[in-house]
């Protein structure tokens, strides 16, 4: 029997933690997108599928980027309507107004878009500058706000950029407050070259509070490349936060630093939160099994540590 077939981890409660997480699922997405072969539109669907009945309630489905720059994804209008039909939330990124459109047009009720703190980032990533970037996503948000529709703001380089070096809190503060005035429902903090530590997390959310930002539409986005992600997301329980990015297995890698692991692991993060009595609605039997199936079909094991303790995969 594995530990968790045993009944581990124990619950032991932690003063001042939220009850309950919400975690938002981006392996469908921002994991597979760093893939350097495609996957089958039937396999990213029944890994939709799978994820779903794992009780994972936000499932970030896929991007409506021009084929030409993501082309792991260039199947959306394709798999899309294979999901649409489950009971869960199925966010997707629009870049642009065009990528609004064809989002729409399938029925999606929850896009997201996708900013940066840094003038570096918004070059490399949009070829435009930060303020120009933000004006790009105005209309965007106005529309899908009057189609009733939620919108999500991402925020990379939040803790460091790979160019800049280390990002002042208050500029992230700023591009925060510039989405959340243009109608955005929620915040994505994203840690996209993984340099966060807890004080650096700390400091931030007390920031963004300082500054009037609810706490509720707060959600973090750690990447484990130094080993922080778990330490930075409990820290980030610690300030109210309650929705946590992760990603099935650990998929996405961070195309900035080369050899490193990217997204915290779904499961990792399961593991922890069952263990601190906060609960998710996942079923983490089943969520390894979905992670240990796609990482059959990647022709790789899994590099979350939890599900290769539980599926007995090899190191």
């Amino acid at each position: 029997m594995n530990a968790h077939e045993l009944g581990l981890p124990m619950a032991v409660p932690a003063e001042g933690l939220p009850a309950r997480v919400r975690i938002h699922e981006v392996g469908a997405r921002d994991g597979l997108q760093n893939e350097q072969g495609v996957v089958p539109v039937e396999v990213k669907a029944e890994f939709v599928r799978r994820l779903a009945g794992a009780g994972l309630t936000t499932i970030e489905a896929t991007s409506f980027v021009h084929p030409k720059w993501v082309p792991q994804l260039a199947d959306a209008e394709e798999l899309f309507p294979r999901v649409s039909d489950l009971p869960v939330d199925l966010p997707v990124l629009v870049p642009n107004e065009r990528g609004l459109d064809r989002a729409l047009a399938l029925g999606a009720r929850r896009v997201a878009v996708f900013a940066s703190a840094t003038e570096s980032f918004a070059r490399a990533n949009l070829n435009r500058s930060l303020d120009e970037a933000l004006a790009m996503f105005e209309p965007v948000v106005r529309r899908a706000k009057a189609d009733d529709v939620h919108v999500r703001g991402y925020l990379s380089m939040c803790f460091g950029d790979p160019w800049e070096g280390a990002v002042p809190v208050g500029q992230v503060v700023r591009v925060c407050r510039a989405l959340l005035d243009m109608g955005c429902d929620e915040l994505s903090l994203g840690d996209t070259i993984g340099v966060a530590t807890p004080g650096h997390v700390s400091a931030l959310l007390d920031a963004l509070a300082a500054e009037g930002v609810p706490v509720g539409v707060v959600g973090v986005h750690f990447h484990d490349t130094y080993g922080q992600a778990l330490s930075n997301t409990l820290t980030a329980l610690r300030h109210g936060v309650t929705t946590v990015d992760a990603s099935a297995g650990g998929l996405g890698g961070c195309p900035y630093a080369k050899s490193a692991t990217g997204n915290l692991a779904t499961e990792d993060l399961v593991w922890m939160l069952r263990g601190l009595g906060i609960d998710t609605g996942v079923d983490l039997g089943r969520l390894v099994a979905t992670s240990a199936w796609m990482a059959g079909h990647l022709g790789r094991p899994s590099p979350s540590r939890t599900v290769r303790a539980l599926s007995h995969q090899e190191q």
